[in-house]
């Protein structure tokens, strides 16, 4: 939670600042954390190994598609 003298700070700054403020904490929550992203790449490269070895059941779109419309 902020304290009581950020958010003053915060009320008092112009539109243009708080909009500036608004984007400046998008990008930074925007940011992804580097662990995650290297265990998402192990994963990835792991079924996609899988894939090739005909070890992962192939689903055509077609079958996806009509899956999720009923």
């Amino acid at each position: 939670m902020l304290d009581q003298e950020t958010i003053e700070k915060i009320s008092n700054l112009d539109d243009l600042e708080k909009i500036q403020l608004i984007e400046w904490l998008m990008d930074n929550l925007d940011q992804p954390d580097p662990q995650v992203e290297k265990e998402w790449i192990k994963e990835s490269e792991k079924r996609y190994q899988a894939f090739k070895k005909g070890q992962v059941k192939k689903i055509s779109l077609e079958e996806i598609n009509l899956k999720f419309k009923s």
